[in-house]
C-alpha cells in the first residue's frame, strides 16, 4: 500500500466509486495514510504455532512469462462475452463465478483471484468470521479494517478457506492484497518481522493448493520475500520512483504487472517496456478501462 496517495484520493475514489463497495474492496490499497480511528479493543497477540498449510501433494503453480498480456478488473467482473484476449485476468475472488474462470481458460487465459489478505471487508460473506480482537484502524475505504496479522491461529483458517474459495473456482493464482499493514496505520504495532511472516505463510498455503502467488506492492520486502512470490503486482511505480525494487523480479524471471493511474502513458510507457514490465493505466474505479504499454 502507498504511502502518501491515500489521504488525497479517499475522497475522489468515493465520487468515482458512488458508493459501491466492490470498487471499495478493489482499491484497498491505495489508503495507506488516512487518519488513524481510536483502537477497538484488542487481546494480546496469540503466541501459538502458526497453522499449517493443507496437508496434501503440491502440484506444480502456474508459470508466468516475464512478457504476459493482461487485465485487471475488480469493481465488477466481466462477462464471458466481454473477455479482451489477453493471457492473464485478476479479477475479484468472491465477484468471479466459476463460470468466468472456466470461460477465461476455453481462450487460453490465465485466472487471477483476487483476495483481501490485509483487512477485513464488512460486506465479504465471511465477514463475521473476523473477531473483534482482530480489528484494527479504518484504512480510509468505507467498511474496511487492517487486521491483526499476528494472530495466524485466528486468521489462518479464514485465509485458507478463502485460498480454497479460488482453487474451487478453478483459478490459477492468488493476489492478496494489503500485505504490507506494518507500514501503514493499522492500529497495531506490526514490525517488519509480522509482516515476513504473515505473507511467507501466505505464499506456502497458496502454493499448498497448487496455485501461483503474488505479492501485491510491498516493494521494500522485496529482498526477503522473492524466492516465496512467484510474480509481482504493484502500484505506481514510477509515479513514486519505486520501479528499481522489482528488478529482482525481473532478474529472477518472474514477471512484473505494473499501474498507474494518473500518469500518462507517454510518461512511463518507453521506461516500463525498457524494464520489460507489463504496465498499464487505469482508471482507479479498476473498471474495464485498459491502456497497455504493449
Amino acid at each position: 500500500m502507498k504511502r502518501a496517495r491515500a489521504f488525497l484520493w479517499s475522497t475522489v475514489v468515493l465520487l468515482i466509486c458512488g458508493g459501491l463497495v466492490a470498487c471499495a474492496g478493489a482499491g484497498a490499497n491505495l489508503a495507506a495514510n488516512t487518519p488513524t480511528v481510536p483502537r477497538p479493543p484488542t487481546t494480546p497477540p496469540t503466541t501459538a504455532t502458526s497453522p499449517s498449510p493443507p496437508s496434501r501433494s503440491t502440484p506444480t503453480p502456474w508459470s508466468l512469462p516475464l512478457v504476459t498480456s493482461w487485465q485487471w478488473q475488480l469493481s465488477a467482473p466481466p462477462t464471458a462475452s466481454q473477455l479482451l484476449s489477453v493471457h492473464m485476468y485478476d479479477v475479484d475472488g468472491f465477484g468471479a463465478p466459476a463460470s468466468l474462470v472456466t470461460a477465461m481458460h476455453a481462450q487460453n487465459t490465465q485466472a487471477v483471484c483476487y483476495i483481501d489478505a490485509g483487512t477485513s471487508e464488512n460486506w465479504r460473506p465471511d465477514a463475521g468470521s473476523f473477531p473483534a480482537a482482530v480489528l484494527g484502524a479504518n484504512n480510509g475505504w468505507p467498511g474496511e479494517r487492517w487486521l491483526d496479522i499476528r494472530q495466524l491461529s485466528i486468521l489462518g483458517p479464514i485465509m485458507t478457506a478463502r485460498f480454497q474459495m479460488c482453487k474451487d473456482k478453478g483459478f490459477d493464482a492468488v493476489e492478496p492484497d494489503n500485505v504490507d499493514g506494518y507500514s501503514n496505520n493499522t492500529g497495531f504495532p506490526l514490525a517488519a518481522q509480522d509482516q515476513l511472516t504473515y505473507n511467507q505463510w501466505i505464499a506456502q498455503t497458496v502454493h499448498s493448493l497448487g496455485l501461483s502467488v503474488a505479492l501485491k506492492n510491498d516493494v521494500d520486502q522485496v529482498g526477503d520475500l522473492l524466492s516465496s512470490f512467484d510474480f509481482v503486482i504493484d502500484e505506481q511505480c514510477f509515479e513514486f520512483s519505486e520501479c528499481d525494487q522489482l528488478l529482482p523480479f525481473i532478474n529472477a524471471n518472474k514477471a512484473v504487472f505494473e499501474v498507474e493511474y494518473n500518469l500518462d502513458p507517454r510518461q512511463f510507457c518507453p521506461q516500463a517496456k525498457a524494464m520489460n514490465f507489463n504496465s498499464l493505466k487505469k482508471d482507479l474505479a479498476l473498471d474495464a478501462t485498459r491502456t497497455a504499454c504493449r
